[in-house]
C-alpha cells in the first residue's frame, strides 16, 4: 500500500436482515483515497453514502471487507483503540449540526479536545482560534439557538479540526442550508482542504460541491457506479 494512500477500502460489504429480507446497504466497494485529496459521493437516499461514512469513521462493522486507515485494518482494533482512532485521526461533519444546545460554540469546539485530554485552558484557546478561522471569533459566547443554521455549520466544522485529524467525514455538510450559505461552507470546507491538508470526503446530494472535489464517486443501490474527476 503507497504511503500517499490514506484510506482503501477492500470489498466493503454491510448487509441487513430486515423483515426476512436482506438490505445490500452497500456492496462489494473498492476504492482508495489519498491523502489530502477532496473526495465527493454522490447518489440518491439508499445509495449506501451514510453506511460507508458508518464504516470508514468505525462505528459500523462490515459484513464482508475490509477498511485500511494509513495502513491499519481497522477490524483488527479493539474498543479502546477505534475510540482513540475516532477521537484523533477523524473529524465529523452533520447534516443536523449535533451541536449541545446548552453549549457556547466556544465549548462545543472544545470539546472534543476534553475527550483528547488536552488541558483545559489549551483547549479553550485553540477553540477561539478555531472559531476566528472559521468567521466567527465575535461570536464565540453564543450558544447554537443564538446563531444562524449557517453559522452553526461553521461551529461543527470548527468542532470536527479540533484534535487536527487526518480525515473530516462531511455527511451533507450543506443539506440543511440556503443556495449562499451552502455556497459559503462549500468554500470554507475546500479552503481549509487546500490550507491544512486533510483528506475531506463529503457524502451529498449537493451537485455544487462537485466543482470543488478532486473526484467524483458516484453511487447506486450500495455499489461505486462510476468514478469521476471533479470539475
Amino acid at each position: 500500500m503507497s504511503f500517499d494512500i490514506i484510506i482503501q477500502l477492500e470489498d466493503l460489504t454491510r448487509h441487513y436482515e430486515m423483515g426476512g429480507v436482506q438490505i445490500k446497504a452497500l456492496d462489494g466497494v473498492d476504492i482508495e483515497i489519498n491523502r489530502g485529496e477532496y473526495i465527493s459521493i454522490v447518489g440518491p437516499s439508499g445509495s449506501g453514502k451514510t453506511t460507508l461514512f458508518n464504516l470508514v469513521g468505525g462505528l459500523d462493522r462490515p459484513t464482508r471487507g475490509k477498511v485500511y486507515i494509513d495502513g491499519v485494518d481497522i477490524s483488527q482494533l479493539d474498543a479502546y483503540e477505534l475510540a482513540w482512532l475516532r477521537c484523533r485521526k477523524i473529524g465529523y461533519i452533520f447534516q443536523t449540526f449535533n451541536l449541545i444546545p446548552v453549549l457556547t460554540a466556544l465549548e462545543n469546539v472544545s470539546l472534543p479536545t476534553v475527550f483528547a485530554g488536552v488541558p483545559r485552558d489549551e483547549g479553550l484557546e485553540k477553540a477561539h482560534k478555531l472559531l476566528t478561522s472559521v468567521g466567527l471569533g465575535e461570536r464565540v459566547h453564543h450558544r447554537p439557538g443564538e446563531l444562524s443554521a449557517g453559522q452553526q455549520q461553521r461551529v461543527a466544522i470548527a468542532r470536527a479540526m479540533a484534535n487536527d485529524p487526518a480525515i473530516i467525514l462531511a455527511d451533507e455538510p450543506t443539506g440543511n442550508l440556503d443556495l449562499n450559505t451552502g455556497m459559503e461552507i462549500i468554500d470554507l470546507l475546500h479552503g481549509l482542504n487546500r490550507t491544512r491538508g486533510m483528506t475531506l470526503i463529503a457524502a451529498t446530494h449537493d451537485l455544487k460541491m462537485i466543482t470543488a472535489s478532486d473526484r467524483v464517486v458516484w453511487m447506486r443501490d450500495g455499489a461505486i457506479e462510476k468514478i469521476e474527476r471533479g470539475v
